[in-house]
């Protein structure tokens, strides 16, 4: 999974060809802590989508370009644009679902 920063965003997000999922979170989130694992085990068997996260305390510019008020924000890029939003915890079912 990627750690995705102000400086990489437009390479590994803006400029990919296919799905990018990026996660915009914080360490002090209960809800984005239990999301990790789920996203880690999604990233592991899509390798056909890109997984990223954002720490939104790291990067207030990014969290603020995309408009993130609450976390876990999911935004799932499709060739650079933004294709679907999920504010909150998703289960594995449901971020299959997202990403379809």
């Amino acid at each position: 999974m990627l750690n995705i920063t102000k400086e990489n965003f437009n390479e590994e997000v803006l400029n990919s060809k296919g799905l990018v999922l990026v996660d915009f979170w914080a360490t002090w989130c209960g809800p984005c802590k239990a999301l990790g694992p789920i996203l880690e085990d999604f990233a592991n068997g899509n390798t056909n989508v890109k997984v990223g996260k954002i720490n939104v305390d790291e990067q207030p510019e990014l969290a603020s370009q995309f408009r993130v008020m609450s976390i876990p924000t999911l935004l799932l890029f499709k060739d650079g644009e933004v294709i679907n939003k999920s504010v909150g915890l998703l289960s594995k079912e449901e971020l299959e679902n997202f990403v379809k």
